[in-house]
């Protein structure tokens, strides 16, 4: 599984009426909190796992609940704006208490915002946080030595902002118990089903991950999706030696045969790739082995072999290695995911 999970799931469930272990599950309550700017992705994703019916399920759905704590909301870049939602309160009586995110993190959530958050915090609610909730989380102090996520783009600027949090930025959520964070906009589907998963089983979320046409478990983290740049060679003895190489990424290529290229020691090129990619020749070279390798299997290529062979990998269990290590996935996986066929 592409997360992290606590094995402390004491809280958030649906709870039981009164009457003993034979009586009927109450609804567990839901509530997304809308601050202004949010993102309109992650807003409807909360009610189309938890606020839409599910006939196909027996057990008593969810009660689903939109607040703010304005009477109008404008959502991001002022898309929309929301009004006719409930008031903050439907916080204070939520099971589970989903927090607002918004693209730009670096605006602060509201103050009443971050004390109903707080407030739900104390009673031993369930807080959700998708993409950059874990910011608003962070800020009502309900992160504290516990583990979470964000997106990637944002990782280091909440780890500079929250370091007592114990960020987990390579994976698409985190359960720590009574507080989950998902990593960007579509792995909050991920954590919903992983939270449907929770409180009827796993039989329920593969059946509302089918009525999603979405995986129920996805494979790899986000390393998978973190863009790699191609670094800017501000040093041009470097630029002919990288643009000779990436042509033959299937020859038997050494740092020796680099050096030589460049007309430089191996030394002295090894300090300007860590000068200016930020790097080891043989890194860089593997890189670029593995991004070839990629292509292959996007493109279809069905022989891991000759994507280990063509690629300068050589091995199809090298292949294997080198691809999980710096994607999280395995080759089969990685065609699943990124193949032009599908699977």
């Amino acid at each position: 599984m592409p997360h992290e999970s606590s094995q402390d799931a004491r809280l958030g469930r649906s709870r039981r009426t009164e009457g003993g272990s034979g009586a009927a599950r109450a609804p567990h309550r839901v509530a997304a909190i809308v601050d202004e700017g949010s993102n309109p992705f992650e807003l409807g994703v909360a009610p189309e796992l938890f606020g839409l019916r599910r006939p196909e399920v027996e057990a008593p759905w969810y009660e689903f609940t939109l607040c703010a704590a304005a009477p109008r909301t404008r959502m991001h870049l002022g898309m929309f704006t929301l009004s006719d939602v409930a008031d903050l309160s439907a916080a204070d009586e939520a099971h589970t208490v989903l927090v607002p995110n918004r693209p730009d993190p670096e605006v602060r959530p509201c103050g009443p915002v971050l004390e109903a958050v707080g407030r739900a915090a104390a009673r031993g609610a369930r807080l959700v946080g998708f993409c950059t909730g874990a910011f608003t989380l962070a800020e009502a102090g309900v992160l504290e030595g516990r583990r979470a996520t964000t997106h990637w783009r944002w990782a280091e600027l909440f780890a500079a902002r929250y370091p007592s949090v114990r960020l987990k930025p390579d994976v698409l959520f985190v359960d720590d118990g009574d507080v989950l964070t998902a990593a960007g906009s579509a792995a909050a589907l991920d954590l919903g089903l992983h939270l449907i998963s929770r409180d009827h089983g796993a039989e329920v979320a593969n059946t509302v991950s089918r009525r999603l046409v979405f995986a129920a478990h996805r494979d790899g983290g986000q390393r998978q999706f973190v863009e790699q740049p191609v670094p800017v060679v501000r040093d041009a003895s470097l630029a002919p030696v990288l643009d000779w190489v990436r042509p033959r990424l299937g020859a038997p290529l050494t740092v020796d045969a680099l050096a030589a290229r460049a007309a430089v020691s191996p030394a002295t090129l090894h300090r300007r790739f860590r000068a200016e990619l930020g790097t080891t020749p043989l890194a860089w070279l593997t890189g670029e082995r593995v991004a070839l390798a990629c292509r292959m299997i996007e493109r279809g290529e069905p022989s891991l072999d000759v994507v280990a062979r063509e690629s300068g990998l050589g091995t199809a269990a090298n292949l294997r290695a080198q691809l999980r290590r710096r994607t999280g996935l395995s080759p089969s996986a990685y065609r699943r995911q990124f193949g032009t066929g599908g699977a």
